[in-house]
């Protein structure tokens, strides 16, 4: 990462940083080839540029001016993952990937924020994932930006019928920031005119909640239950047994010993995902498809049903679809009724 800095450096304070500002206009005019060049040296895969004033960004608005009010474009960036890391039945290599990532990705708009300030133009990088506004869990939406809508806007991807944005190149292994630019672009990324989804149903096949559905539908409660067991929702729901114990073997009876170790380990390192199944299984993209259209049985054999019949604890809602769901297409997995810990907010007054 020294290496790259130290490119980076170079390059800021060698490089004609191709940037007006036509007299009697507040605001910058960056040229997109310049700063495309500069998110791609600090670490970027691929980089889109989108107006504020966007049609489809309309939702995001208020939100992006709340946290930066001199917005005026956004910078959305993709960072790639290991896909075989990623597709791993083994929770740490897959969990570890996300998080390294993850915080690569931050390091990545960071790098790029940093750059901008040296040449006067401000702008302001939420994090890509967690850390999040825990004052507003429950209340209002915790996080500043949707990535999401920002990289399609930008021509990132599509959202895929597993929810995630699949890049044309990368496919969905990968994880998306956002940067809040107080500047214009003389040229402004377009959405892709297809959809990289190739409607293959893995996803469906290979999610253990059965929260994705073959005609499209999402069962959010499904997914949030389970994959997330160990993120604000689960932990509450586990602090709620240890306060309800009796004592030590009331807990013990309540909470099994793996689960209290993977809780110790989600509090003392980073909150474990149960799942990445969808993404795990997904073949489309440019540099990911050409396995799967060779021999679409290898494909399946290799990676989706090693997911499929891994031996592991499904958390669900008591007498949910989920649960009817494990039940009828996974008898190497078994359940376990929990609270998702959602409670509905507090009354007005």
């Amino acid at each position: 990462m020294t290496s790259l800095k130290s490119a980076i450096d170079v390059h800021m304070h060698s490089s004609d940083p191709s940037w007006s500002l036509p007299a009697g206009v507040a605001t910058p005019i960056l040229n997109a080839a310049w700063l495309r060049q500069l998110c791609l040296r600090a670490g970027a895969d691929d980089v889109g540029f989108v107006e504020l004033e966007r049609a489809s960004l309309a939702a995001e608005r208020p939100h992006v001016e709340q946290a930066f009010p001199r917005t005026r474009a956004l910078v959305s960036l993709v960072v790639r993952m290991n896909r075989d890391n990623v597709r791993s039945p083994a929770r740490s290599v897959a969990n570890n990937e996300f998080h390294q990532q993850t915080d690569e990705t931050d390091a990545v708009a960071r790098r790029i924020v940093a750059a901008l300030e040296r040449f006067g133009i401000r702008a302001l990088n939420p994090p890509a994932g967690f850390p999040m506004e825990a004052d507003r869990w429950m209340t209002g939406r915790m996080w500043v930006v949707s990535h999401k809508p920002v990289a399609v806007a930008a021509g990132l991807g599509r959202i895929g019928i597993h929810r995630n944005v699949i890049h044309p190149q990368f496919g969905n292994f990968i994880l998306l920031g956002t940067i809040l630019l107080a500047a214009e672009v003389d040229e402004y990324s377009r959405e892709l005119d297809f959809n990289p989804c190739l409607t293959c149903k893995l996803c469906v096949a290979a999610c253990p909640v059965g929260a994705i559905g073959a005609d499209g539908h999402f069962d959010f409660s499904a997914c949030y239950t389970h994959n997330y067991r160990e993120f604000m929702s689960g932990f509450t729901s586990w602090v709620e047994q240890v306060v309800e114990a009796d004592d030590a073997r009331d807990y013990r009876e309540r909470v099994s010993d793996h689960e209290t170790v993977s809780m110790w380990q989600s509090l003392a390192f980073k909150p474990n995902y149960k799942a990445a199944y969808c993404v795990s299984v997904c073949p489309a993209g440019e540099d990911v498809i050409g396995p799967f259209l060779n021999d679409r049985k290898q494909h399946i054999e290799r990676v989706l049903r090693p997911l499929q019949k891994k031996s592991e604890t499904v958390y669900v809602l008591p007498d949910s679809p989920a649960e009817a769901h494990v039940a009828k297409r996974f008898p190497d997995k078994r359940t376990q009724r929990v609270s998702n810990g959602l409670v509905p907010p507090p009354e007005p007054g």
